[in-house]
């Protein structure tokens, strides 16, 4: 059975609506795994990079920040992504909600409440600064933008986002883009209706490598 990591919202966990969705949409076809990932990023991608490590997962699904974190490790690890509605500038996002803060679905370890501060940002910031690097670095422990993947990187943009415009930004990296018309964080509806269908596009395309 084919496996998907699917990767969460900054402010989601593993049982936010669309993971849900996902999962119930291949039950019987291909196990959904659906983490809650650490808040800090580079303690994230630690985490993500372990998981695959141990699971080997077909594909990563990831929405808003949980797309940033996919498109760094996809070209490391060889493994294809779509990317829903990625927040490329997370700094950008955070800056105006310094303050304390909740879990918008149940965390596993039951921790809802979170602080967002300088530091935070400041990490992020880091990251940001070489998400699209086309050369290893030590620090992320990446490869990105490798020309063999401009095909296996997947955007999937909702037309009424109101977070996240980085369309542009994606096209100067990768070619496949997609729209459908939905907000910034999709309903188990549209997951249903587009995440899905390119999800399984893309393990069929995989599968024939």
């Amino acid at each position: 059975m084919k496996k998907i990591l699917f990767l969460h919202g900054f402010y989601a966990s593993g049982l936010c609506i669309p993971a849900v969705a996902l999962r119930e949409a291949f039950a019987g076809r291909a196990e959904v795994i659906t983490p809650d990932l650490p808040m800090h990023p580079k303690e994230a991608i630690r985490f993500i990079r372990e998981l695959i490590e141990d699971e080997q997962p077909d594909l990563l699904i990831g929405n808003s920040c949980g797309a940033f974190y996919a498109q760094m490790v996809a070209p490391v690890v060889g493994i294809p992504a779509l990317l829903g509605n990625p927040h490329f500038r997370m700094t950008e996002f955070l800056k105006p909600r310094i303050g304390a803060h909740q879990y918008k679905s149940p965390r596993k370890d039951g921790k809802q409440n979170f602080v967002i501060n300088e530091a935070l940002i400041e990490e992020f910031a880091e990251m940001e600064a070489i998400q699209f690097l086309d050369k290893p670095s030590d620090e992320a422990e990446r490869d990105n933008c490798r020309p063999d993947f401009q095909d296996r990187i997947w955007g999937l943009f909702g037309e009424q986002d109101t977070l996240a415009h980085f369309e542009p930004l994606f096209l100067q990296h990768y070619k496949r883009s997609f729209h459908f018309p939905g907000g910034h964080t999709p309903t188990a509806e549209e997951v249903r209706n587009w995440y899905v269908p390119l999800a399984e596009k893309m393990l069929g395309q995989a599968s024939s490598l």
